[in-house]
């Protein structure tokens, strides 16, 4: 596989990263990662389970140090963050665990004095919707009911930039689709930016406007996804032996049963690689979970 990354427009980004490398032992988890989150975008990074998502998302976030490279959130570094930007900051881990001791009517009380744009009548509001008790110990909740008060918490903060980690992991259908139609609202409406990570392919195509794909830590692409059908596609090349590699090749596979060789090339310079005019080639355009697919198997 040729990694190759794709990065967005080098504009003003609220997050952003550069070279970003992290080890664990000897497993290399975040192999040279840049990153660019568009302002006002709703990006969705997405993964197979192992990938590095998390990894990659907790040093955007400050959260751990990493081995090489820097990342930056609404122009501070992120592992020196202040408290002006961690108040437009909403962030919600994959598993929310945090203030486990308080109540959850306790914790929003607790953080509403944290954050000058705080809503309280959105926090009374997805209360009452959700149904969530407010008298009972956020560590007592389900996985569902401690995710969905997380998400109701950073959402509260009215913030510029908006960080999930497979925000709907735990979420039910309704209460997922009920996420979603936020997520476009904050971006639509208000300008948040948006990163979320997901292995839900469907979640990213109602959403999303830009996406990236992370596989075994390296980014191999970033784009707007009205671009993705026009910029990529599978490229089939008969034939049993490995076909040299070509210019915009992102990765390629043997094709058993048919014959021949599976390519997902990038077109460049407005042309396609010259080896789809060979005898016998054919080009086929690619939805975002075929694309996914290709790339990650």
């Amino acid at each position: 596989m040729n990694a190759m990354i794709n990065t967005a427009s080098r504009n003003t980004s609220p997050l952003s990263a550069r070279g970003l490398r992290k080890n664990y032992g000897s497993t290399q988890v975040l192999r040279d990662v840049d990153f660019d989150l568009p302002e006002g975008a709703v990006l969705g990074l997405v993964g197979r389970n192992g990938a590095g998502k998390s990894t990659l998302i907790r040093a955007l976030m400050g959260l751990i140090e990493v081995d090489a490279g820097s990342a930056t959130v609404l122009g501070e570094p992120a592992l020196a963050m202040s408290d002006r930007v961690k108040q437009q900051l909403g962030y919600v881990p994959q598993q929310p665990d945090a203030l486990g001791w308080l109540r959850v009517d306790e914790m929003f009380t607790l953080l509403r004095g944290y954050y000058p744009n705080w809503d309280q009548d959105f926090v009374d509001t997805q209360l009452a919707r959700t149904l969530l008790p407010r008298n009972r110990a956020l560590a007592r909740l389900s996985p569902g009911e401690r995710q969905q008060a997380a998400l109701i918490r950073a959402l509260a903060v009215r913030p510029s930039l908006l960080v999930l980690d497979e925000p709907a992991a735990a979420l039910d259908p309704v209460a997922r689709r009920e996420l979603l139609r936020e997520i476009a609202l904050r971006a639509g409406e208000s300008g948040t930016s948006v990163l979320f990570s997901t292995h839900i392919v469907s979640d990213l195509e109602r959403v999303a406007s830009h996406v990236a794909i992370l596989h075994h830590g390296r980014m191999l692409l970033q784009t707007p996804m009205d671009d993705l059908k026009e910029r990529y596609a599978r490229l089939w090349i008969p034939g049993t032996a490995s076909p040299p590699r070509i210019a915009g090749e992102i990765a390629r596979r043997p094709q058993h049963a048919f014959g021949g060789w599976s390519l997902v090339v990038e077109q460049r310079d407005g042309r396609w690689p010259e080896a789809a005019q060979q005898p016998g080639a054919r080009m086929e355009a690619l939805g975002l979970e075929d694309l996914f697919v290709e790339i990650a198997e």
